[in-house]
């Protein structure tokens, strides 16, 4: 069994304050976030937060998944790119509300249609996608790239 961890670190109240988040690995080391990261700015600049955490958690789980699906249909992607969008809905009490992931991927002697097929039966696959299905609307949109 595989264990993950991260931390936080909370100073102030909720709008005013400001806190960190690290993770175990150290690729995200004591990173700023707050209030106004997290439910006012969308220029991203000024720090992260859990919701764009989440949403690239998704995207590079996802993304692996695929690749392990085309692995086992006998293909082999030379590149996928993931986005994902996550909706978090603000009246009342914030609430995650949707994913949607889209996915370009160029493949070798895939077809389109084989590529939808092998992106979609992914996400049973993808961790992230298992854990927010039950709570949420996650769509998938792939298109192959020639």
């Amino acid at each position: 069994m595989l264990k993950r961890r991260g931390s936080a670190v909370w100073k102030g109240g909720l709008q005013d304050g400001s806190g960190i988040i690290s993770s175990f690995s150290g690729v995200l080391n004591n990173t700023p976030y707050s209030f106004k990261t997290r439910l006012v700015s969308e220029d991203g600049k000024a720090g992260t937060n859990p919701e764009e955490l989440l949403a690239s958690a998704h995207a590079g789980c996802y993304g692996m998944a695929v690749s392990a699906v085309l692995g086992q249909a006998g293909f082999t992607a030379d590149e996928l790119s993931v986005n994902a969008t996550l909706t978090l809905e603000t009246d009342g009490a914030p609430k995650i509300t949707a994913v949607d992931l889209q996915i370009t991927g160029k493949v070798p002697g895939i077809s389109q249609e084989q590529f939808e097929e092998i992106a979609s039966s992914a996400s049973k696959t993808c961790i992230i996608s298992q854990a927010l299905n039950p709570n949420i609307n996650v769509t998938k949109v792939a298109t192959l790239i020639a």
